[in-house]
């Protein structure tokens, strides 16, 4: 489904995910992270920037691997990303999601 996003159109998946990791920026991180009710931090940023940098060298994200990453601790992730913490997460920075999220 194409969505319009911060005036652009972003083409993402039937769960909200962007389809085209290229298409995000930071004005759709923070409408995104506003769709679920966040409003996005230097810490937010810390954690959506060690995601994405995962992403690209291929790495497996799971909430065990984001805790013992040494850049978040699973409480803090919890408290950063209240509803389904890696959904939204990597929902936020624009990267598809996990194999490991139902």
């Amino acid at each position: 489904m194409d969505k319009i996003i911060s005036g652009k159109n972003i083409s993402l998946t039937d769960e909200g995910f962007l389809k085209d990791f290229a298409q995000w920026d930071k004005d759709i991180a923070d409408a995104l992270a506003a769709e679920n009710q966040i409003v996005l931090t230097p810490r937010h940023w810390e954690v959506l920037t060690y995601i994405q940098n995962e992403f690209k060298n291929d790495v497996p994200l799971s909430i065990r691997k984001i805790g013992k990453s040494g850049i978040v601790d699973i409480k803090e992730f919890y408290q950063l990303f209240p509803v389904a913490p890696l959904k939204t997460a990597t929902k936020i920075a624009g990267v598809p999601k996990p194999v490991s999220c139902i």
